[in-house]
């Protein structure tokens, strides 16, 4: 036997096996599926949330699925099961996954020089805020210890951020730059953020930012495709994702989107500002989707990377993809912009699990879930042990912060105390 069929059957075999021991896991509770139902209910009534969707399936089943208020408060169109979602950084895990499988393929390595494929990135310069002896501020620009990777760019830690995140002379460097103005291509973004100076020496910070669009510009040079043609015929097609895209043609799909109150600015600039860059397939936060299509990519990543007898990731890379690397020995640091969390690490592209954490009593969940949210307040949580996922779509970036742990606490209360930390 070939050792590649080997550790294919060994991962196969495994898998069945962890399926048969979650069989003997005990369904959520009614009282607690009733829990989750009132607490949206109670958001939609006291006007914080136009609406939401929550799925939560366990063994490949739903087992809670239920629809909340309104699409559009404008329309006063009630959520459907395939309402349409900006789904913002829930991008970032599809995109990772399409640069992973040509890592699985030969086609591209980790350990490549982004400059290897955007030139650009051979000058780019790492920013370093000084004091002057007249005690003022100023910005120096040194060399990078090392080149920026694909590596460092699939787990956040380029250098390259966002204009929000950061010292103050990041986001006044991003904005001097007006890298979103006038029209542009993910090649064209990629440059311009090459020209940016990074925030961090590359591969000792943890630092969220415009990396997995860069690592979207690179997908485009590999396979000659545009990002959404690769994706397309990679990952969404295959996995029957149907209404995944980044720009939407159709007055049904135009009908079908979910929009934020009124109120919520950020989540209405972050619209227009899409609408005005069509031809921009942001990898890090363009895509709008539905909870069905997110659900079926869940269920995947569930499946350890296969859905429906198609493997997606060889187990090798799929474990590569979903163990923590910016964990101890790995020389990354963490500051108070670490968005994965206490208790979580980071992949290749997904928070992962990895300890309890310092909250006492530990935040609920199990070691080894996989989950990602985005500013928009979409989120989603794959937990092998309990073999569950759980999906809560919405539009709101004013109650996210509040509603996004919410909602993970009533889906894990709906388990045994025993089931429910890590």
């Amino acid at each position: 036997m070939k050792r590649r069929d080997f550790l294919v059957g060994a991962a196969m075999l495994a898998g069945t096996m962890a399926r048969s021991r979650a069989a003997d896991l005990p369904a959520p509770s009614p009282d607690g599926l009733r829990r989750i139902t009132s607490f949206f209910e109670n958001e939609v009534t006291a006007g914080r949330l136009p609406g939401a969707i929550v799925l939560i399936q366990q063994h490949g089943k739903p087992v809670y699925f239920k629809m909340f208020g309104v699409r559009d408060v404008r329309t006063r169109l009630s959520m459907t099961p395939d309402t349409i979602f900006a789904i913002h950084s829930m991008t970032k895990p599809i995109t990772s996954l399409a640069a992973m499988m040509l890592i699985d393929e030969g086609k591209l390595a980790l350990a490549d020089p982004v400059s290897k494929y955007i030139p650009l990135f051979a000058g780019t310069k790492v920013g370093l805020e000084i004091t002057k002896p007249d005690g003022s501020l100023a910005l120096d620009m040194v060399p990078p210890v090392h080149p920026v990777t694909i590596r460092d760019l699939m787990r956040h830690t380029s250098g390259i951020s966002y204009d929000y995140i950061g010292g103050k002379w990041v986001e006044l460097a991003y904005k001097a730059a007006n890298i979103f103005e006038g029209q542009f291509d993910n090649r064209e973004f990629a440059d311009r953020i090459a020209k940016l100076p990074l925030a961090r020496q590359p591969g000792t910070l943890w630092r969220y930012g415009h990396s997995t669009d860069v690592l979207g510009s690179i997908i485009e040079i590999i396979t000659g495709q545009t990002l959404y043609e690769h994706l397309k015929q990679r990952i969404l097609d295959p996995l029957g994702m149907t209404s995944t895209k980044f720009v939407l043609s159709t007055p049904d799909e135009l009908e079908r989107m979910a929009r934020p109150l009124p109120s919520d600015q950020i989540l209405l600039d972050a619209e227009r500002e899409r609408l005005d860059h069509p031809e921009w397939q942001s990898g890090g936060g363009g895509l709008l989707s539905t909870i069905t299509d997110y659900q079926r990519f869940s269920q995947m990543l569930l499946n350890g990377g296969a859905f429906d007898g198609r493997r997606y990731l060889s187990p090798a890379a799929f474990k590569d993809m979903t163990t923590d690397q910016i964990g101890p020995g790995s020389g990354v640091g963490r500051d108070y912009f670490y968005f994965p969390g206490d208790g979580f690490g980071y992949g290749y592209g997904l928070a992962v699990r990895t300890d309890p954490g310092n909250a006492r009593p530990p935040p609920p969940g199990s070691l080894g879930e996989l989950k990602w949210d985005s500013g928009s307040g979409t989120y989603f949580g794959v937990d092998p042990k309990l073999d569950m996922v759980y999906l809560l779509m919405q539009q709101t970036q004013n109650e996210r912060g509040r509603i996004t742990p919410a909602f993970k606490a009533l889906v894990y209360d709906c388990y045994p105390e025993e089931l429910r930390r890590p």
